[in-house]
């Protein structure tokens, strides 16, 4: 048996570091969440007009489940990230937002 380390490899095993670990059924915190995906807005706004529709989709998202007291709908969330990341270039302060917001989701 091998000893190198294959990193964080969260498998049914438990193998890899547990404070890394994430339940993705928990409801998220959404008031970062929420602060984040409105600085995204205002990022897309100043850097890709055409992709600011994604950006209002997360935040009605995130607004609707504050307002229901249920889960977002990560589907939605998550298509619209893609997009933005498919359309924002590196270095650039929408895709930075995209990537905080799929880690904080979890996504």
């Amino acid at each position: 048996m091998s000893t190198y380390s294959f990193g964080n490899v969260n498998d049914p095993a438990g193998h890899g570091d547990p404070g890394r670990t994430r339940n993705p059924y928990a409801t998220p915190d959404l008031e970062p969440l929420m602060e984040a995906a409105a600085r995204l807005t205002e990022a897309l706004h100043a850097e890709y007009p055409g992709l600011v529709r994604n950006g209002e989709v997360i935040q009605g998202e995130l607004a609707q489940s504050a307002e229901d007291g249920l889960p977002p709908n990560r589907g939605r969330i998550r298509s619209a990230l893609e997009n933005v990341a498919i359309g924002a270039s590196a270095g650039t302060a929408s895709l930075d937002y995209t990537r905080h917001l799929l880690h904080a989701l979890g996504l």
